[in-house]
């Protein structure tokens, strides 16, 4: 990374006279599908003109040609490009997380200005966006990491964005997203989420339950299936019905529709002849790892990141396939009563993801000194993401009337449904285990649950075994202080510094 650390441009530069007249309001760097999306989407509304560069001229030219409507303004190099913005320049970058965005952020501080704004659209790891911001920030240039949620279509018709950055190059920034976010209620999806990488924290959060999201819906479709017989066509009317409901998502909706396909070659379903391998890009791993990292327990979230990686490895599975299981087959003697239980297991599972994730982003926001407003970020997921769910709006009224709320599952709301729906939760799980089929995000999510509703836990004895063996002290229940006991000796009680 050589951000420059210099600026101050007496003069315009000699190549700003070939583009005089050709102005920009927002440019958009790397023109693979999401850039192009985005570019497109950009220039479609009022008031935006749209300038585009990417490496290869081939891409520019093909968008400009395509799309003669957008009426974009293409430039063919980094001094073209900043030369066709109007100032502050705004410039959204497309390309690849990594080298990649370092290589582009060091091109546009090469042309950019003091109060100029750089914009990192993909999926970065937010320490490397703590990083760029007070690199690029030395310049007098901003920059902002904005966690975009969709995919193609979202960047084409409306995503959810989650940008950081300063207070400064949200005034210039703020009205350009505002523009192109999907809108739920007649508000748009977008929200300022805080300083330097908190915008890609909650995007790289909001990443981390939709792992957890999705991992559930596989395994009520993984339990109905084997309890009940039924084929994925079948369960696809089962998951169309439930996304009338309470469990309503697009999660929910798209499962219906990839259980109805049908393979055209073989005239199978398609879920049945797509290898049963997850990929991953990394989000999950990255939520997990800094969840640990900030002691917040999101079993959920980790579990189904697991589940990923278990698939992942056909050569353990080959062999391991021979190790013993239930004597039984797996059969259920009331269908619909199972399915509806495996419902209420798999709402209760999803608030446990949901409310674990928000637990993480508020822990970010203490660490990190953001000042996030969780209800906000719930209302900017309610479309145009992949997690985009109709009990956001719940999440959204418990924040709104406790704002310091310590952990949303105990929200009104979602008390309720875990009360309501925790005797079905558990039956799933009992069926699941005796029938030896893996679970482990409904599972962990009901552990998580009982965990955290305990009056008491046995961490009082993994606290006295690190005691016992490394002298790492305990604290008592009925007196203050720290303590140590003797192990190795005549076992008596000390009192001990408090290195805590």
């Amino acid at each position: 990374m050589h951000y420059l650390l210099f600026r101050l441009r007496a003069e315009a530069p000699p190549w700003a006279a070939s583009l005089e007249g050709m102005s920009a309001n927002i440019g958009v760097v790397g023109l693979a599908v999401m850039g192009s999306n985005l570019a497109r989407n950009l220039a479609s509304r009022e008031g935006n003109t749209v300038a585009v560069y990417n490496r290869s001229r081939e891409k520019t030219d093909q968008l400009v040609a395509d799309h003669p409507e957008a009426g974009f303004v293409p430039a063919f190099s980094y001094e073209e490009f900043a030369a066709s913005l109007s100032k502050p320049r705004t410039a959204i970058i497309m390309v690849k997380a990594g080298r990649g965005t370092d290589a582009v952020i060091d091109e546009l501080v090469k042309v950019f200005e003091p109060g100029d704004i750089i914009v990192d659209g993909g999926n970065a790891y937010f320490p490397d966006t703590i990083r760029r911001e007070k690199a690029v920030r030395e310049t007098g240039i901003n920059f902002v990491g904005a966690g975009i949620s969709g995919g193609e279509e979202g960047a084409l018709l409306g995503p959810s964005i989650m940008p950081g950055g300063s207070d400064e190059s949200w005034v210039t920034l703020g009205p350009i997203l505002k523009s192109i976010a999907a809108v739920a209620e007649g508000e748009p999806c977008v929200t300022h989420v805080g300083h330097n990488g908190a915008g890609h924290f909650v995007k790289m959060v909001h990443n981390g339950i939709e792992y957890a999201d999705m991992q559930l819906t596989a395994e009520a479709y993984d339990l109905i299936r084997r309890g009940t017989g039924k084929t994925p066509a079948e369960i696809a009317d089962i998951f169309a019905e439930w996304n009338t409901g309470e469990l309503e998502s697009y999660l929910i909706e798209i499962t219906a529709e990839v259980l109805r396909q049908v393979d055209a070659s073989t005239g199978k379903p398609l879920v049945d002849v797509i290898l049963d391998q997850a990929g991953a890009k990394g989000t999950g791993a990255w939520t997990v790892q800094t969840a640990l990292s900030l002691g917040v327990p999101v079993s959920g979230i980790a579990e189904a990141t697991f589940a990923r990686s278990l698939s992942s490895h056909p050569e353990q599975r080959a062999v391991a396939a021979a190790l013993p299981g239930p004597d039984t087959e797996f059969a259920v003697d009331d269908a619909d009563a199972f399915i509806a239980d495996v419902a209420q297991a798999l709402f209760a599972s999803k608030i446990i993801a949901y409310s674990q994730g928000f637990d993480e982003i508020r822990a970010g926001a203490a660490e990190y000194d953001w000042t996030i407003d969780l209800g906000a970020v719930s209302k900017i997921w309610r479309a145009g993401c992949i997690i985009r769910a109709q009990f956001l709006n719940r999440i959204a009224d418990a924040y709104a009337e406790h704002p310091e709320l310590p952990v949303l599952a105990a929200a009104p709301y979602f008390a309720d449904a875990l009360t309501r729906g925790q005797a079905a939760w558990r039956r799933v799980v009992v069926a699941a285990a005796q029938a030896g089929i893996p679970s482990p995000a409904f599972s962990s999510s009901l552990a998580y649950y009982d965990g955290i509703r305990a009056d008491r836990l046995p961490a009082a004895l993994v606290q006295g075994q690190r005691d016992f063996f490394g002298a790492h002290t305990y604290k008592r229940i009925d007196k203050e202080g720290t303590f140590h006991t003797l192990w190795s000796g005549d076992r008596t009680e000390v009192e001990a510094e408090d290195t805590h």
